[in-house]
């Protein structure tokens, strides 16, 4: 899916949104195993991994998700393709390769080529998750006391929900961080994994 169609998307579906300057090509490029359909990723994306930023500010968040990353792990910007804040409106600071996901379980991955549920449970770092799934974060500071407002899981969702339809996938291409790699718990909320009520959401976009 190329930044423009996505874009387009957007627009027509009424999310509030805000593309910031050159978002369209601020990715990682070809590391690791590249991004889409390249020699050492013959399948390409195969789905959508949603997180939590452990962020509360919204400006603060855009600014380290698009320029500063996280230094302190050696892990460079840009984060995610987009985060949507807690009013619902989505701002899209890069598109392709970011750096969200990280090494993931096969297994899992697998799963969500074949839109297996339930999904394995992540044992394994021995696959890029980078180059397979786009990234999307809700700003949560994720300690199951920061609220997600309805109006933010709506907005993740219609996102996941449009990639979704482009590519012809249904809900279960759709997944959390905590289901790629053992340890994670985003996107997390006082409920515990916010991934069935997102998964809802994307279903009623793309059925």
């Amino acid at each position: 899916m190329t930044a423009e169609q996505f874009r387009a998307r957007v627009l027509k579906s009424g999310i509030k949104a805000t593309f910031y300057e050159g978002w369209a090509t601020r990715n990682r490029g070809q590391r690791g195993d590249g991004w889409g359909l390249t020699e050492k990723n013959p399948t390409g994306v195969h789905g959508v991994m949603l997180h939590h930023t452990v962020t509360s500010n919204v400006a603060r968040t855009i600014s380290l998700v698009r320029d500063i990353g996280q230094p302190e792990n050696d892990v460079p910007a840009p984060l995610y393709a987009g985060l949507v804040d807690k009013s619902g409106h989505l701002h899209m600071v890069a598109w392709g390769r970011c750096n969200h996901a990280g090494l993931g379980d096969d297994d899992v991955l697998r799963a969500v080529i074949a839109e297996r549920v339930p999904l394995p449970a992540p044992n394994e770092l021995n696959t890029d998750g980078n180059a397979r799934f786009y990234g999307f974060a809700g700003i949560n500071l994720g300690d199951g006391e920061d609220p997600w407002p309805a109006a933010q899981l709506q907005t993740l969702g219609e996102v996941g929900g449009i990639i979704c339809g482009f590519h012809g996938w249904t809900e279960n291409s759709v997944i959390g961080h905590l289901e790629w790699q053992r340890g994670k718990i985003d996107p997390h909320s006082s409920q515990g994994s916010l991934m069935p009520a997102l998964r809802h959401l994307v279903r009623e976009v793309v059925r």
